[in-house]
């Protein structure tokens, strides 16, 4: 007599989904996701076509006041859909499969990277002189090294080497990473000669900024380095066309 054997379970047990369960806090938040997550992308050149970069993401979306959390573990799943790299062509259509992977009626994505820009002597910074020493001072006056910050909300397409440029003009001169002596002899005396506090470097390049009908708002930072003070100078302007503020 043979013995009856036991069918094998086929079914896999289900295993309880602890974000989707229901928060009677009735509090929404604003963004909820995750950050620094690295993935390679590549952006126009304007002188070579494009660039290939590696890039630093914050993604998120909203949660309504009803759910309890959201699937960490999906926005990195929409992030390598796009295999190894993802253009700034597709940035809106990655925002757009976030928000409905997530069921969310909003979504935040930040992209962070590197952008090498080459020139005859490749761009390492932005030097500047300080206006009141150059007036007190007899002989020479201190330097600051200047860092200038633009973010832009652009209505076309505008090349990253274009702002690069603007904020190169509007500082007192620009910083080489390979200088002769003949170079160093016009670097210096171009910023002696070109001095500027930061308040001077954000209204200057607001002005451009304001005065480009691509760019819809803008923020502009810098940030002046000093060698002689045991702190920095900073300034900001913030400015949207489209309020009039």
């Amino acid at each position: 007599m043979n013995a009856a054997v036991p069918a094998k379970k086929s079914a896999v047990m289900a295993i309880e989904d602890i974000q989707g369960r229901p928060d009677t806090r009735r509090i929404p938040i604003n963004k909820v996701g995750i950050k620094d997550i690295y993935h390679p992308v590549k952006v126009k050149d304007r002188a070579s076509g494009e660039q290939h970069t590696v890039a630093n993401f914050n993604m998120y979306v909203n949660l309504p006041h009803d759910f309890m959390g959201t699937h960490m573990s999906r926005f990195v799943d929409v992030l390598h859909r796009h295999e190894r790299e993802i253009s700034v062509e597709l940035f809106g259509q990655m925002l757009a499969e976030m928000t409905d992977t997530l069921d969310a009626t909003a979504g935040h994505t930040e992209m962070t990277f590197p952008y090498f820009v080459m020139k005859k002597a490749p761009v390492s910074g932005i030097s500047s002189l300080c206006p009141c020493s150059k007036a007190i001072s007899k002989y020479g006056a201190h330097n600051q090294r200047s860092h200038i910050t633009i973010a832009a909300k652009i209505a076309e397409h505008m090349w990253l080497e274009e702002l690069i440029d603007v904020a190169e003009k509007e500082a007192p001169c620009e910083l080489y990473g390979m200088l002769k002596r003949t170079d160093e002899k016009f670097v210096t005396e171009r910023a002696y000669d070109n001095p500027k506090f930061v308040e001077d470097i954000v209204r200057d390049v607001a002005l451009v900024l304001n005065g480009d009908a691509r760019v819809r708002a803008f923020v502009v930072e810098a940030e002046n380095f000093e060698s002689i003070h045991n702190h920095s100078a900073y300034a900001m302007i913030e400015h949207e066309k489209d309020s009039g503020g």
